[in-house]
Parts: C-alpha cells; structure tokens; sequence
C-alpha cells in the first residue's frame, strides 16, 4: 500500500507491506522492517532497528487527519491520497490520470456508500464513509469521473489498503 502523508508543510511517501510476521515500512526511500503489537484500542508497540517505540493514534474531525504520539510525544499528520489536487499534489506533479482507486486509509467499517456505479461525479465529492477508531471519514473524488466498480457494502469490515470503488 502506497500512502502520502503530510506532516506538518512537508509530503512523506510512505510504501507499507507485510511479509511474514513483520510490516516492511519504506519511508522517502529507506526500508524499515517493524514489528508491531496492537496492546490498546488505538495504541500499538513496535520494534524498529532494535529499538522499542510506542505509538498511539487520536483522530481529528477533518478525514484522514490524526495526531501520532510517539513515546509521548505528538506528531499532527494527514493523509493524502497519491497525486491528489491542490496542497496535496507532489511538487512539480501533474494531474493524476486513469482510474481513481479509492482505498482504506486504516481497517474500519463501511458506513455509507453515497455513490453506485455509473454515477457522475465531481471532484471531492463524498463518495463512501468509513468508521475507523470511532471517527467517520468520508472518501471523496480526487477528480470528476465516473464510478466503474463498488466493492464494499454498507455495514462491511475493510483492512488499510482495500480497494473500495475505482471511478474513471
């Protein structure tokens, strides 16, 4: 799964797979293999390079925003989807072309899916809501298409990185 995240006025790429036991984390092009423990609702204890790092998530109201605390200490960031308008777009970037995946940005629950398919939409247009650590986000268009494929229901559980809908 490929995230951009934006941590304070800068976007990190983060590319983030499991192999195995361990979550293989590549930050702005170094690899970082993490062992990670889910030990509270939203509270998780990891071991990078040896060293011992607890963290814990606490969503904002705006979707995809939350602060990480990070051994005590917090760290505002947002995510993006890749190659997304405005702020959000890499520099020097161009508009994103092709289909429109739009994924979980965490595991949750599909609380409303707003659109069907064959839909018209126009960009940030709501487009489904997930539940995640008790926060709604709602997944908008990044720009105006069409919606092809819905893979999620209503009332569904989602893993990070789940493809929900495509629109072209």
């Amino acid at each position: 799964m490929t995230l951009q995240i934006e941590v304070g006025d800068r976007l990190r790429m983060v590319v983030v797979h499991r192999q195995g036991a361990f979550i293989h984390v590549t930050l702005d092009g170094a690899t970082h293999v993490v062992d990670v423990r889910r030990v509270g609702d939203a509270t998780f204890s990891m071991l990078v390079g040896g060293r011992s790092v607890e963290a814990s998530l606490a969503p904002h109201r705006a979707p995809g925003a939350f602060d990480v605390y990070i051994d005590g200490r917090a760290i505002p960031i947002q995510f993006r989807q890749p190659g997304a308008f405005g702020r959000q777009q890499t520099e020097g970037g161009t508009p994103p072309t092709g289909p429109q995946k739009i994924v979980a940005p965490m595991p949750g629950k599909i609380v409303r899916v707003l659109v069907k398919p064959g839909d018209e939409v126009k960009a940030r247009q709501g487009l489904v809501v997930v539940e995640a650590m008790k926060m709604e986000n709602e997944l908008r268009a990044v720009r105006d298409g069409r919606v092809g494929a819905v893979s999620v229901a209503e009332g569904q559980s989602v893993d990070a990185g789940t493809v929900l809908m495509v629109v072209a």
